[in-house]
């Protein structure tokens, strides 16, 4: 049995000596680079490739199977003179007899100089086009055998099937990947991207085991310009047959710099443990760490159905944060403010959902400077911009926000104040002095205010509240609003809010589908406080009062100016419990009453204001002018009726107004005009004419009314001579007769 054992020994060893001649033989008798034309061949018949070999093919057989291949190019057999790869350097090694047992047992696998060159041309065709089908495929049948439509799979052919579907086990030494370049081109479209420098640099690599990896690259894009430097780092694990691939530890950094940066460079970092189950078609983002510059956020986000329509869940959180500075960093320019420290806070938190095409912050908790703001916000289409806002806030001074005034506008706005305190001056306290001319300045900004582009594409809906605006410097409480664009057209459907005591509701549309924009605009306010829209930090509001106002106003243009010259629609409004501030009627009526007594005033009269229980009548604005020809007032004692034009264009008021005393008994300022019974039923005429900023201030006595009211007095005065002198001693005719001659 010994003798036995050392024969089977002595043949097995003989055997093996055999092999590892045959494989020494092989490897230095058997040259692969006498067969390169057939491997062309083998490349073109299997895969449509057009493979080229410019360097040696080097080969061992055992107990490794190596391959180096070196200076080596593929392209299509469509584009064979457009290589779209080529290689310096392949190096691989894989060990003989653990194939046998289906096991990969490789060394290093080293890849220098790998270059993809890939191309569209301008019909939309790739060099790589047809690469991996075959140009032959076998049709022959005559030695096939037919299988009929009963017929089972043999135990064999099972087996088979099985054997073939058990995956290789991996074990590989390491991966490295050097000076890899991938450059992409579409004439169709003019892009570019390329991708440089590639390093990449792994561990042994065994499935179920973690996996050092590295890899880093330099990016390009041309549309727009950018530069950029990425390094990812982590541990990657996988297991083929349950289909899952986790990367621990991931640590992606780098920075990235151009067009849309404007010269600034934007670093970026980002942390956590990445989950890919493509059995539960899953792919997770666990302890996510951001950071952008000064931005820092935290979060988790989920992704389901991969292999269907991938929708996204999750949470983020970005800490405090001055989005100003933030901004700048990165190159964005904010449009002026009228405070250039607005945005100096902002914080987030917020859930997340969304798909390939739209994304939705949902429970948002939104700070922004000393505002706080709830609700949700969606981009309900990336490719249209579409954006859903729904939002709840505290406060928000939107004039901080806004911008700063034109120059145009500011220049314009000084000629005209120049012109209004001119006036003023020249009119002085007394109201004695002649009638102000109305003012020639314009009073508004030919800038663009509306941004048309924007509003072109803008797709928007807005259902924002507040509990407290800020806007033009007037406190609205319980602001509320619905707004939707699309398509150029933008529509306020519900604008509420409180605005002291008193409230109003709107709604108004913005239409820049047109060459010109449209605008149209109808309000109801309901005992609003006129006071605080009109005083200025130089100049008290001219009038006082709690507004009632119904209007239906429409305009067109793109300017302040072009939407005043082009105002048109109507109007009506009621005035409550005001004043006319600096507008002393008594004093006017004191001095035409004392006119008509021929006597002269004791004292110069003051200017003082005249309260007034209400004011009321209709508009109707054509082309910027508003026409008033049913001007009412109630004023103690007096009654007042008028007509006039209100020039929306230069701010300036021409009004002609009819003052009758009813039967006050109230003392007059000055014994030289004490009304007596004459004067009671009398309408004595004032003409008001100047910048709307003067208000009353503006109003003078009519002189030419004036004599015409003398002339009726003195003519009633003959009238009753002529009764008391005639008595019954002519008849009516006559007696009728003389008292229309002398009132003529």
């Amino acid at each position: 049995m010994k003798a036995l054992g050392k024969i089977i020994g002595l043949f097995f060893l003989g055997l093996l000596l055999i092999i590892v001649a045959l494989g020494f033989a092989l490897t230095h008798l058997f040259d692969p680079n006498d067969y390169k034309d057939e491997i062309r061949q083998l490349a073109r018949d299997k895969a449509s490739l057009e493979l080229t070999l410019k360097g040696d093919i080097g080969w061992s057989l055992f107990p490794w199977l190596g391959l180096e291949l070196t200076d080596a190019s593929l392209a299509s057999l469509s584009t064979p003179d457009q290589p779209f790869a080529d290689l310096r350097l392949l190096g691989l090694s894989v060990r003989v007899l653990p194939l046998l047992r289906k096991e990969v047992q490789m060394s290093d696998i080293r890849i220098d100089g790998l270059n993809l060159n890939l191309q569209r041309d301008e019909k939309g065709r790739s060099n790589w086009e047809n690469v991996g089908k075959p140009t032959t495929v076998a049709t022959s049948t005559t030695d096939t055998p037919a299988v009929t439509g009963d017929s089972a799979p043999t135990e064999s052919t099972t087996t088979a099937a099985e054997s073939r579907s058990q995956p290789l086990k991996l074990d590989i030494d390491s991966l490295i990947v050097n000076s890899a370049r991938i450059d992409y081109r579409d004439a169709q479209k003019g892009q570019q991207f390329s991708a440089e420098s590639i390093q990449l640099t792994t561990g042994a690599i065994r499935e179920g085991a973690g996996i050092p990896i590295k890899i880093s690259a330099f990016f390009g894009l041309n549309k727009p310009v950018l530069r950029a430097r990425s390094e990812l780092q982590g541990e990657l694990r996988f297991d083929r047959a349950l289909k899952r691939y986790q990367l621990e530890d991931a640590k992606l950094s780098g920075e990235v710099s151009g067009e849309p940066f404007d010269g600034q460079t934007l670093t970026y970092s980002a942390q956590g443990q990445l989950l890919v189950d493509l059995a539960a078609q899953v792919a997770e983002w666990n302890g996510l760490k951001l950071s952008a510059n000064q931005l820092r956020a935290l979060g988790e986000l989920k992704v389901r159905d991969l292999d269907k329509q991938p929708k996204l869940s999750g949470g983020l959180s970005i800490a405090p944060l001055n989005l100003r500075e933030f901004l700048s960093t990165i190159g964005q320019k904010l449009p002026p403010m009228n405070d250039e420290k607005t945005l100096s806070q902002f914080e987030l938190v917020t859930r997340l959902n969304g798909t390939t095409n739209s994304l939705t912050f949902e429970d948002l908790k939104l700070t922004l400077d000393d505002s706080h703001f709830s609700g949700q916000l969606a981009i309900a289409d990336f490719a249209k911009q579409a954006l859903r806002v729904q939002l709840k806030g505290d406060q928000l001074n939107l004039d901080r926000y806004l911008p700063a005034t034109a120059k145009d506008a500011k220049d314009a706005g000084a000629a005209r104040q120049a012109e209004v305190k001119a006036s003023v001056a020249s009119a002085g306290e007394s109201g004695s002095t002649p009638l102000p001319d109305a003012p020639t300045q314009q009073a508004w900004s030919s800038s663009e205010v509306l941004p048309i582009a924007t509003l072109r594409k803008l797709d928007v809906q807005l259902d924002l509240g507040l509990d407290q605006l800020t806007a033009q410097q007037q406190v609205i409480s319980r602001f509320s609003t619905k707004a939707q664009s699309k398509a150029g057209l933008l529509t306020l459907q519900d604008v509420r809010g409180n605005i002291g005591t008193g409230s109003f509701d709107a709604k108004a549309s913005i239409d820049v589908r047109p060459t010109v924009p449209l605008l149209s605009m109808q309000s109801n306010l309901r005992g609003i406080q006129l006071e605080p829209f009109l005083k200025k930090p130089d100049q008290p509001s001219p009038i006082k009062g709690l507004l009632d106002l119904n209007a239906s106003l429409s305009t067109r243009g793109n300017s302040q100016r072009a939407w005043v010259d082009g105002l048109n629609g109507d109007a009506s409004f009621l005035l409550n419990d005001g004043v006319l501030v600096d507008a002393n009627l008594e004093q006017q009526l004191c001095r035409g009453i004392a006119t008509l007594n021929r006597k002269a005033l004791s004292s110069d009269p003051r200017g003082k204001d005249t309260p007034f229980e209400a004011l009321q009548g209709s508009l109707t604005v054509r082309n910027g002018v508003a026409h008033n020809p049913d001007l009412k007032a109630r004023i103690p004692g007096l009654a007042v009726s008028g007509n006039g034009d209100v020039d929306l264009r230069i701010l300036g008021l021409d009004y002609r107004v009819g003052i009758t005393i009813t039967g006050d008994q109230r003392e007059m300022p000055d014994p030289a005009c004490q009304v007596n019974e004459r004067y009671v039923g009398i309408e004595w005429p004032v003409r008001c004419r100047g910048p709307l900023e003067m208000g009353g201030k503006a109003c003078r006595l009519d002189q030419d009314g004036l004599g015409k009211v003398a002339a009726k007095l003195a003519g009633n005065k003959l009238n009753e001579k002529i009764e008391e002198k005639l008595g019954d001693k002519v008849s009516p005719e006559l007696r009728d007769a003389l008292k229309g001659l002398f009132n003529r």
